[in-house]
Formats: structure tokens, C-alpha cells, sequence
């Protein structure tokens, strides 16, 4: 196989007509090896390739035979020395940080995790996980959008609808059987029909980032219905596509957009960026961990451990760089190649966190306000995490739209018959201008909402 230098930049695996180039930032690590296998089903890789060009700590490589299509992962050479941080273990192929498909899911095994299961963590595993790891498939953008514009409904028109991608549709008695719980059946004109009859501007898709179904949640025949639990934040995930075919879920979220589009409505997601799905220091390793796991994640003052934020068991660490870059990366990709109108940010305080107290002057923020193609969409805030000071309703900078959470609390008590609250449901009501006016923000910068998908219904 032929094997040219190849570029740092961009990131992942990326398809320019005539072959393929991969890039790989690792910080700490000592060799990076390239993986490439025949298909989802085989047991080990079918090449191995020293990635022997590094350039300001990316590794990488151009395959000029490669296409599209292409399945391949990651073997990260480097200390395992989980009291300094490090968790490099080459006997576990890794998944791209930058994976935009999914070619193969994960295959829970034991020897996914970078330790012996029933030991502690610090000790060594060094059984191969290639028959078992997440794959990812190099993907070609290639897409027809034809006239497709964003419809750039103004803030103060907006009605916005939050979907889940399989519950919108799996029992729709009009969508066709083969199309329901996918893109394809959100895109059927009965579904987009309701929405407009309701007067539907944006509908709010709970995450379509490719995520984990966790071990005990497969071994008890369960699955992780919401999502908030990412593997991927670059690949849509590959249940929601009715084909089947591991390279059709980016064509087919494409043509959802462009339906919606045409229809006048727009597409905003909830992502989730302040964790991921490796868990704590128990966790399996599939991808960042692996990877560098130092880099990646906030690590506590012990670094065996993580500062955890999120209740998720981890943290990305926003402090790094390349992790900032990633998440940009990330959220440009979803609007350049996928054409998505908007994001909302899960437990987004935890992103502004840059030592360890919210900070909404932080680089987050910055990079965010100074981006020419992200300070166009529309950015919304949970503005709350699990920490210590987390809850900042009220406190996010200009660009930014809230959840406005005391909005839907004293709405409720009102409609419940709770005495004393006619002033301030009028405030909430009006925009709450005591939360938002004082930063120059407009009334729109408050999302009103009653109930949503966290299980505070309305029963």
C-alpha cells in the first residue's frame, strides 16, 4: 500500500477526490499507528501503518488508494500511568475524536477496557480489542443541496419544537413502516405538515451526535433512548437512518435539512460537549482516553481521576486548545456540511468553566463571539450544570439565548394557584427583562418554555 506524508490539517479522515488524508492530534504519545479493516465484521485489521510524519503533535499520513467507505481506527502508543494522567494502551484500536460516520458501532467485550475487568484501574490490560471497537468510515460530503437557504427566522418569531428523531415518527400512522424512528420519516410531509399547522419556525432535535449505549444498559436488553452520552461529535447517529448502510446516515440527515428548509423551518440540535461517553477512570476506552487522555479531559487534582461537572463521570477539558478546536470544529462542520440553523448547549455552564468557577468571559466564549460562521446561528444555553455555582440563568453573554428556567417555574406555580406571584409571572411573561436587560440582551434572550424532555412533565 502506498503511504505519502500527507497534512496536519484538517483533522480526521479526509476524502479529496483522489485518496484519503488522516490527522491525528495526540499530545503525549510516542507512535500513532493507523488501522484499516476489510470490514465491520473482521476480527483484526487488515494493515497496520506507522503514522511517521508529526507535525506541532498531530500525526498523519495520505493513502492515495483509499475511498470513501473506508473502515479504520487507531492504535496510540504511550504510558499507561494513571496517577500521571496517561492511559495509552496500543492494544486497544481507538475511534477518530473526528470520526464524521460510524462504520461500526461498539461490540461490548471486556477487552475495551484498558484494564483487567474486576481490578482496579491502574493495573495493565493488553488483550486486543480490534474485534470489538468502534470503527470509523471515511465519509464523502458529496451532496446536492440545490437551493436550500437558511431560513434565518428572527428571535422573536421563533416557535421553537423539541423532536426526538424516533419518537417524532416511529408510531406516525402516516409515515411508512420502514421509514419511522429515522431522518428520512421526520423528512415524510405528514410530520412536517403537523408542524406547520401548529405555527412550528424551528424544530429542536434532542442529540443526534452518535452516542453509546452503555454496557449494563445492552445486557439488560435496554438502550440509551435520549443520547446524551456522545461517541461521536462529528458523526449523525447511524440507528436513525432507514437504509441500514453505515455510509447513508450523512446523506440522509442532509436531506431531512433540506426538507425542513424548504418548508420554512429550521434545524437547531442539542449537543452535548461537556462530557463524553468514556465515563470515569472505570470507564471503557474508545476513543479521547486512549487517544490522550491528559489532553482531553479535566483531570483532578489526583490525575487518576476527573473533575466532574456533568454527573457523567468526566469533563472535556476546555482549557486545552485542541479540545477548544475540536468543539469548534465540530459545530462549524454541523452548519458548513450539514447545513443545521442553530445549537443548544447541554449543561453549558460546565463549558465556561475555566479553572473551576463559571467564567462567561471564558475562550469558549470568545472563540464563539469572534467566528464568523457560528456568531451567525442561533446559540442557546441550558444554563445550568451540576457543580458548585452552576446555576447561571441570567449570567450568559450577548449572542446567547436561555432555557430560562425560572420562567417555567413560576408559570407552573402560577397555573398550580400558588399566591403572591402575579408580579413576577408578568416579568417572566415580557421577557424577563431583571434577568437579561442589565447585559444589553433583548427579550428574546429568553427561551420560555413549560416542559421539555428532563422528565419535569406536565402531569
Amino acid at each position: 500500500m502506498r503511504v505519502w506524508p500527507g497534512r496536519p490539517y484538517p483533522l480526521g479522515a479526509t476524502w479529496d477526490g483522489a485518496g484519503v488524508n488522516f490527522a491525528l492530534f495526540s499530545e503525549n504519545a510516542s507512535r500513532v499507528e493507523l488501522c484499516l479493516f476489510d470490514s465491520a465484521d473482521a476480527p483484526k485489521e487488515s494493515h497496520r501503518i506507522d503514522l511517521r510524519e508529526q507535525t506541532d503533535q498531530v500525526w498523519h499520513c495520505y493513502l492515495p488508494d483509499a475511498l470513501p467507505g473506508t473502515l479504520y481506527g487507531y492504535r496510540v502508543h504511550g504510558p499507561y500511568e494513571p496517577t500521571k494522567g496517561h492511559r495509552f494502551n496500543a492494544n486497544k484500536v481507538l475511534l477518530d475524536p473526528y470520526a464524521k460516520l460510524i462504520g461500526r458501532d461498539v461490540k461490548w467485550d471486556d477487552s475495551v477496557f484498558a484494564y483487567p475487568i474486576g481490578t482496579d484501574d491502574l493495573q495493565f490490560d493488553d488483550r486486543d480489542s480490534a474485534a470489538f471497537a468502534p470503527l470509523a468510515a471515511v465519509v464523502d460530503t458529496a451532496f446536492t443541496w440545490g437551493d436550500d437557504r437558511p431560513p434565518r427566522t428572527p428571535w422573536h418569531k421563533t416557535f421553537i419544537y423539541e423532536v426526538h428523531v424516533k419518537g417524532m415518527t416511529m408510531r406516525h400512522p402516516e409515515v411508512p413502516e420502514n421509514l419511522r424512528g429515522t431522518y428520512a420519516g421526520l423528512a415524510q410531509d405528514a410530520i412536517i405538515r403537523h408542524l406547520k399547522d401548529l405555527n412550528v419556525t424551528a424544530i429542536e432535535l434532542l442529540p443526534v451526535h452518535h452516542h453509546l449505549n452503555d454496557r449494563h444498559l445492552v445486557d439488560n436488553g435496554l438502550s440509551n433512548y435520549w443520547g446524551y452520552n456522545t461517541l461521536s461529535f462529528f458523526a449523525p447517529q447511524a440507528s436513525y437512518d432507514a437504509l441500514g448502510n453505515s455510509l447513508s446516515p450523512v446523506h440522509e440527515f442532509k436531506m431531512m435539512v433540506r426538507a425542513m428548509h424548504a418548508a420554512g423551518i429550521e434545524v437547531i440540535l442539542d449537543v452535548v460537549y461537556n462530557h463524553t461517553c468514556e465515563g470515569n477512570q472505570m470507564g471503557p476506552t474508545l476513543s479521547w482516553r486512549g487517544v490522550d487522555n491528559a489532553a482531553y479531559y479535566r483531570l483532578a487534582p489526583d490525575p487518576r481521576y476527573y473533575m466532574d461537572f456533568t454527573g457523567c463521570g468526566n469533563t472535556l477539558n476546555m482549557q486545552h486548545p485542541k479540545v477548544l478546536q475540536m468543539i469548534m470544529d465540530s459545530l462549524r462542520y454541523w452548519v458548513t456540511e450539514m447545513h443545521v440553523d442553530g445549537f443548544r448547549f447541554d449543561l453549558a455552564s460546565t463549558l465556561a468553566r475555566e479553572l473551576h468557577d463559571v467564567d462567561k468571559l471564558s475562550a469558549f466564549f470568545d472563540i464563539v463571539h469572534q467566528d464568523p460562521i457560528l456568531s451567525q446561528v442561533k446559540l442557546i444555553a441550558e444554563p445550568w450544570d451540576v457543580g458548585p455555582g452552576g446555576y447561571q440563568v441570567g449570567n450568559f453573554p450577548v449572542l446567547w439565548s436561555e432555557w430560562n428556567g425560572k420562567y417555567r417555574d413560576v408559570v407552573r406555580k402560577f397555573w398550580k394557584g400558588d399566591g403572591g406571584l402575579a408580579s413576577e409571572f408578568a416579568t417572566r411573561l415580557c421577557g424577563s427583562s431583571d434577568l437579561y436587560e442589565w447585559s444589553g440582551r433583548k427579550p428574546y434572550a429568553s427561551i420560555n418554555f413549560v416542559t421539555c424532555h428532563d422528565g419535569f412533565t406536565l402531569k
